[in-house]
C-alpha cells in the first residue's frame, strides 16, 4: 500500500509510519516543516512538505495521487489558540478529505477525539471546547463525502508502552490508551472493510489488536 499521513511528524503518525514501513508499505508523511524530514525518514517514511492551512485542494490532491489510503492525523497541538483549532482540526481535515475525493483515494481514516459528542454545558469559549467542536465539524464533513471513511476517537492519550490489547467499539466509555496502541489500530484499519462508514472509539482493553479489528 501507499499511505499518505497528514500531520506526518505527529507522535501517533511517526509510530504509525514505523509500523507500516516495517510491514513493507510505502508511507508519505505530509509535513509543513522540512526540518522534520530526518524524523520521518528515521521512521521509514518519505516527506511531502505542504502547509494544509495555506495549500489549495489541487496541491494536496497531487500529493495524494496514487495513494491507497489517506490518514488525517494532524492537529493544531498544545499551546495553539482557538483560531488554529479551527483552521487545522476542522479546516485542514476538510481540505484533506476533499483532496482525497479529487485524487480518487477512497480509503480515508480520520483521527478525532473522545468527547466530541459531549460538549453541551461546556464553556463555549474555552480552547478545549473549541477543539472538540472543530473535531466534530471535521467528522461531520467527512461523513458527507463519497469516501470509504472511518473516524477513530481515541481516549486520553498516554506515552505508555504498547500493550497490544485494546477495546475498539462504537462506544467504549471513557478511558486512556497508549499512542503506540492507537498507531497499531490505525495500521490495521487501513485494510479492515468492516470499519468503513463507522465512528469507532478506542481505549485500552483486554482484546489483542488483531482480534479487535477482526471482531468489527
Amino acid at each position: 500500500m501507499r499511505v499518505v499521513i497528514a500531520g506526518g511528524h505527529g507522535q501517533i503518525a511517526l509510530r504509525l509510519t514505523r509500523i507500516l514501513a516495517d510491514g513493507g508499505h510505502q508511507v508519505v508523511g505530509l509535513v509543513r516543516n522540512p526540518a522534520h524530514e530526518a524524523d520521518v525518514t528515521a521512521a521509514g517514511g518519505q516527506i511531502a512538505v505542504l502547509d494544509l492551512e495555506q495549500a489549495g485542494v489541487d496541491e494536496v490532491a497531487e500529493v495524494l495521487s496514487g495513494a491507497d489510503v489517506a490518514i488525517f492525523a494532524a492537529g493544531a497541538g498544545p499551546g495553539s489558540g482557538n483560531a488554529r483549532k479551527d483552521t487545522v482540526d476542522r479546516g485542514a481535515a476538510a481540505l484533506f478529505a476533499e483532496a482525497s475525493e479529487r485524487a480518487g483515494v477512497r480509503r480515508h481514516l480520520q483521527v478525532s477525539s473522545m468527547g466530541v459528542d459531549k460538549i453541551d454545558g461546556l464553556d463555549p469559549e474555552a480552547t478545549f471546547t473549541v477543539y472538540l467542536k472543530a473535531k466534530l465539524a471535521a467528522e461531520d464533513d467527512l461523513r458527507s463525502r463519497d469516501l470509504d471513511w472511518t473516524v477513530l476517537r481515541p481516549g486520553r492519550l498516554t506515552d505508555e508502552p504498547a500493550t497490544g490489547r485494546v477495546l475498539l467499539a462504537d462506544h467504549t466509555g471513557n478511558g486512556a490508551v497508549s499512542r503506540d496502541d492507537v498507531a497499531a489500530v490505525l495500521a490495521g484499519l487501513c485494510d479492515t472493510p468492516a470499519a468503513i462508514g463507522r465512528t469507532l472509539e478506542l481505549i485500552a482493553g483486554d482484546t489483542p489488536v488483531a482480534d479487535a479489528l477482526n471482531h468489527l
